[in-house]
């Protein structure tokens, strides 16, 4: 048994390395903290392991904060900072990153038209960009299982919106796998497997509070 040749990773129509930028926005504590649609560690471990996925397979990675600067709001939680300690961060005032100028020519720069998201809250900092995204011609991708609302209700309506607008669910496993997709690509399996099988809840201890 044999599989086809691995297709090509630019123009293949699922998710590859080649083809696909990760952008994550506003995972700080204030926003971590006000979640209320699923579980907050598992919320922050689902994120971080999609971040080491996004880092695993060098991914173009946009990262996005809001109010840092203006003393309001607190840095992203810290591991999520270690993950992507050598990855900038653009701050910004809007609530809606896209209408941020640096954010948004950071992920032109990418030049990627696939766009992995997660942001908090999904009612607001996800929702916003990835239907200007969209509009834009770019194809979206939100992590369902790594973004949260403010409620289980605002959580929903948000992902169905998106959805009704052309935009994809997937979940944290399914990232991993669609980005790995052959064991022929031995260089990612190790890392693969560690990601995988890394269920456990740790890094999301006390991390809203960071």
């Amino acid at each position: 048994m044999s599989s086809e040749p691995i297709r090509d990773p630019v123009t293949d129509h699922l998710l590859t390395p080649q083809n696909t930028a990760f952008i994550v926005i506003d995972y700080q504590p204030v926003q971590v903290n006000s979640i209320a649609s699923m579980e907050r560690q598992r919320l922050v471990s689902n994120i971080i392991r999609a971040s080491k996925a996004a880092v695993l397979y060098g991914l173009p990675i946009v990262h996005s904060t809001v109010n840092v600067q203006t003393g309001i709001n607190k840095p992203p939680i810290a591991p999520l900072r270690k993950v992507l300690d050598k990855v900038p961060t653009y701050d910004r005032t809007s609530i809606n990153a896209w209408e941020d100028v640096e954010f948004r020519k950071a992920v032109e720069a990418t030049g990627r038209r696939k766009l992995i998201m997660a942001a908090l809250w999904t009612e607001a900092c996800l929702a916003f960009p990835a239907l200007d995204a969209l509009r834009e011609g770019y194809e979206v991708y939100v992590v369902v299982d790594a973004v949260g609302g403010t409620s289980a209700t605002a959580h929903e309506m948000a992902l169905r919106r998106v959805e009704q607008a052309g935009g994809k669910m997937i979940s944290v496993t399914q990232l991993f796998c669609e980005l790995q997709r052959d064991w022929r690509r031995k260089e990612t399996v190790p890392g693969f497997m560690t990601l995988f099988f890394d269920m456990g809840g740790s890094a999301g201890v006390a991390a809203a509070e960071d």
